[in-house]
């Protein structure tokens, strides 16, 4: 063979080697998931897309911007952050808008149960229901006796005239005549501050006849309660509200059929009410932009026990625990490590163990997935120095009636 024969030869057979080199990486491609060749377009996968990141909520927007009584909780402070603003026009667009958009801002009881706001604000509208000669109550549970829980207290003594806008919002949705805010007895000043509130709103046309000029009449009235946990229960609180002692009823009939006073009733927690006028005024797009999916929007949440800074704060939901611990709390005593367990609701939930705690996020369906229970949002930390069986007594001592 000749010497161009030869060179010819040795060209051809790298030309193979090449092609299959070539043919072995397309291959290798097809069968091993995440292999990439240099220079070739490839699909997007679920794990190039971009992890959302919850928590880090910004002051404009939180909900409760004056939670720790650092403004003027009168009626000039509450207007200068936003409240009452055309409130007339939220109010003449009727009860089936309000509902709409709570059904679709996502809000989901801020009481401890979780349900749908919106469906449960219809309940009292059933077909005919303009028929019904009864009177209809808006009740709101602000008695607030469960352990660790101290969110709507805040609300009360800060953000006062928010609770009673959003009474007036509410009892629009469900088209009642009057709204009886059932208060801790305890709570002395939180109880004068609402009541200066509602005195102030009053006298500016903004509740009582024709509410803020809409047309629709509308009553807000305060009750202290006794100190009894069992009216943290909706019939018991209504057992109460009529002079009774403070037992659950029989269900059913069911409140929004009849409640207090034997007439239709919705009984509502003072977060989800007080919520109500921003979502309306800012969209439900907006309050559905925070927090996954079926858990969205803001909560406040109540951080107690072994932490170096205890707090009420307003976050977003679906905030990893750990996150929300050792941002807005200093980290627990003693650092991560020396971490037993946190009550992640309230004393009414289980226990989350330190492993749990790590990567949990604090929603509904998180919480749940772990065994426990957002509740009400009342984070109790307990470090290592804690006898767990003593604090669960501890617990359950505060709900003994005797």
């Amino acid at each position: 063979m000749n010497t161009a024969a030869i060179r010819h030869t040795s060209k051809l057979a790298a030309s193979v080697v090449a092609n299959n080199a070539a043919a072995a990486a397309a291959s290798a491609t097809a069968t091993t998931p995440g292999a990439v060749v240099a220079g070739a377009r490839t699909l997007a996968t679920v794990t190039d897309a971009p992890v959302r990141h919850y928590g880090g909520l910004k002051d404009q927007d939180r909900i409760f911007q004056n939670a720790y009584m650092r403004h003027d909780h009168l009626l000039k402070g509450a207007k200068a952050r936003g409240d009452w603003h055309r409130t007339k026009d939220i109010l003449l667009k009727g009860h089936d808008w309000i509902i709409d958009q709570m059904k679709k801002s996502g809000m989901r009881g801020r009481g401890g149960a979780g349900f749908p706001s919106g469906l449960k604000w219809s309940f009292m509208n059933k077909p005919g229901w303009e028929k019904d000669g009864r009177p209809r109550y808006l009740v709101i549970n602000a008695d607030e006796g469960e352990p660790g829980t101290c969110k709507d207290r805040e609300i009360m003594r800060g953000d006062p005239h928010k609770l009673v806008e959003g009474c007036l919002v509410a009892g629009r949705a469900m088209n009642a005549n009057a709204a009886y805010i059932y208060i801790r007895g305890e709570f002395y000043l939180e109880a004068a501050h609402l009541q200066e509130a509602i005195n102030e709103a009053y006298k500016e046309g903004l509740i009582g006849k024709n509410a803020c000029g809409s047309g629709y009449d509308f009553d807000v009235y305060v009750h202290k309660g006794a100190g009894a946990y069992i009216c943290g229960e909706e019939t018991a609180l209504i057992e109460s509200l009529e002079g009774k002692q403070g037992k659950p009823r029989l269900k059913p009939p069911f409140p929004a059929d009849v409640g207090l006073f034997g007439c239709p009733t919705t009984v509502a927690n003072v977060e989800t009410v007080a919520a109500a006028p921003t979502i309306m005024r800012r969209g439900p797009e907006w309050f559905a932009g925070f927090g996954r999916d079926k858990n969205q929007g803001t909560k406040l949440f109540a951080i107690s026990g072994h932490v170096n800074y205890p707090c009420v704060v307003e976050e977003e939901m679906s905030i990893p625990l750990k996150e929300l611990i050792e941002k807005h709390c200093g980290g627990v005593r003693g650092g991560w490590d020396n971490l037993l367990g946190i009550v992640p609701g309230g004393s009414s939930v289980p226990i989350l163990p330190k492993h749990k705690c790590e990567d949990v996020l604090m929603d509904f369906d998180s919480l749940r997935d772990a065994q426990s229970s957002l509740g009400t949002g009342a984070v109790i930390v307990m470090d290592k120095s804690t006898d767990v069986v003593q604090a669960i007594a501890r617990f359950v001592s505060r709900r003994i009636e005797v």
